[in-house]
């Protein structure tokens, strides 16, 4: 079971210059291992199905059923992959939380966590010295680890 962002979403940083570059991502609940996928455009139905296809790859390794906690953001529900989302529910399934309820989405932990381990209190030039920053992060949390297992847990 992997957890997915949600409305306010993938962590989205900002530089003075307005420029911005967000993150799709999804943990493992299992082991806690992170998915990540850097989005420099829009999100929207098509950079969402892109992810999708990804970890749907990614996550069939194991051959087990993936289900996919997300929240109710209107990319999610796009009819651009309606038909790819239904033709691959009997082993990929996303599963919605209620509308309005984020607090639910453990996601939002992992963000929370990589905002004050990465950026709180620093100073950063550029875009690039930032996503620099946070991409490290991820890429430490992308072998299963407990941090993000017990930070995700769903008890």
């Amino acid at each position: 079971m992997w957890i997915a962002p949600e409305d306010k979403d993938p962590v989205v940083l900002h530089h003075p210059t307005r420029r911005s570059v967000g993150y799709f991502g999804a943990v493992r609940l299992r082991d806690g291992k992170l998915l990540c996928r850097r989005e420099e455009d829009k999100f929207n139905g098509e950079t969402f199905w892109a992810f999708l296809k990804d970890l749907r790859v990614r996550s069939s390794r194991a051959r087990r059923r993936v289900a996919l906690i997300i929240d109710n953001a209107g990319y999610h529900h796009a009819k651009l992959h309606e038909d790819w989302r239904e033709a691959h529910a009997a082993e990929f399934w996303l599963e919605f939380l209620p509308p309005y309820s984020p607090e639910l989405n453990p996601i939002e932990r992992v963000w929370k966590l990589t905002r004050r381990k990465c950026l709180h209190n620093c100073y950063f030039p550029s875009l690039e010295l930032i996503t620099e920053a946070v991409e490290l992060q991820f890429a430490e949390w992308a072998t299963p680890n407990n941090v993000l297992r017990r930070l995700c847990a769903i008890t």
